[in-house]
């Protein structure tokens, strides 16, 4: 079955939620947070996604954004992802997946529910 495509508006936030995979740790070490910290103030730079806030657990990420285009959270998530991965299972000597699928996006279509995720975040 073919994936649905994500929905997009222009100067509309996204609220991304990724997990582990079967909500595993996805962060081991404090080194961990700072890769990932990294890698995602690069990726949002190069994809022109606006951060606004954000929020790495143990297992799961948390990000507020607004893309330039249709496709930046897409592309930004992908980047970050296929590096991120590869650290962590050089670091740990691990294979296979980190994540469980693809992450989860939705609109932020109004200033309450902004401010309500902005607050959760």
């Amino acid at each position: 079955m073919a994936r649905l495509p994500r929905l997009y508006m222009d100067d509309c936030a996204h609220h991304i939620i990724q997990r582990g995979n079967n909500r595993q740790a996805c962060f081991f070490e404090e080194a961990d947070y700072k890769v990932y910290l990294d890698l995602l103030k690069k990726a949002s730079a190069k994809y022109k996604v606006s951060i606004h806030a954000f929020v790495l657990m143990t297992n799961h990420v948390h990000l507020l954004t607004t893309p330039n285009n249709e496709t930046g959270n897409s592309r930004m998530m992908q980047a970050i992802g296929r590096s991120y991965v590869g650290y962590i299972n050089h670091t740990y000597s691990r294979t296979g997946t980190l994540w469980e699928g693809r992450y989860k996006s939705t609109l932020v279509d109004s200033e309450d529910y902004l401010l309500t995720v902005h607050r959760y975040i």
